[in-house]
């Protein structure tokens, strides 16, 4: 069931879906929020708190993984946090050497400042600001969450014949039941299943 009033799942995006949105937002440092989610499939919230360090050396060279501390990423059920890294795509690395070029963020701080020094940007606060780029662009409609992204990572690579065992190793999931539910099959991969046999 797609999201409807913040029920059910976050709709999957294709590619199409994921550059509208972003060429929406005015803001750079939202539109790099936006490009992480993509390509690494973490959840918004960790995404916003990323410490520059993590993401940049300090000659300003992305890093051949993301790192995405156990501090700044949602618990399990048990309470636990795990730090999670994740290889950064050649295009994620094309946009980072960008937008280090155009802003030359500091190494000792976060990568995405919120308006109080020293505090990242918070959650809230890129939420409103997404919500007014799917207005804009005609999308609040259509069940699109900041979770979107997530579920949008694991089902695209679920749909190009990624193991699950793969793909568990690299969102951090701890059951594969979870893990399942995020991904999404269409009537049309149904009936492809049923004409193997």
């Amino acid at each position: 069931m797609p999201k409807n009033n913040r029920e059910g799942q976050a709709t999957v995006l294709d590619d199409s879906d994921y550059l509208t949105i972003k060429n929406h937002f005015v803001n750079h440092k939202h539109k790099l929020i936006v490009d992480i989610a993509w390509w690494t499939g973490e959840r918004m919230g960790a995404v916003c708190k990323l410490p520059v360090s993590c993401v940049f050396d300090v000659k300003g060279q992305p890093l051949t993984h993301i790192t995405f501390p156990k501090r700044t990423r949602k618990a399990s059920p048990d309470g636990t946090r795990k730090t999670r890294q994740v290889p950064v795509h050649k295009n994620l690395r094309a946009i980072l050497r960008e937008y280090w070029q155009l802003h030359k963020p500091d190494i000792n701080s976060c990568l995405f400042p919120g308006s109080n020094e020293g505090v990242s940007l918070q959650l809230q606060s890129f939420d409103d600001a997404f919500r007014i780029a799917l207005r804009k662009a005609g999308m609040e409609s259509r069940g699109i969450s900041t979770h979107s992204f997530r579920r949008s990572f694991i089902t695209k690579l679920a749909r190009k014949g990624i193991a699950a065992s793969k793909i568990q190793k690299l969102t951090g999931h701890a059951d594969l039941k979870v893990l399942s539910r995020y991904i999404e099959v269409s009537d049309d991969e149904l009936a492809e299943a049923i004409a193997v046999l």
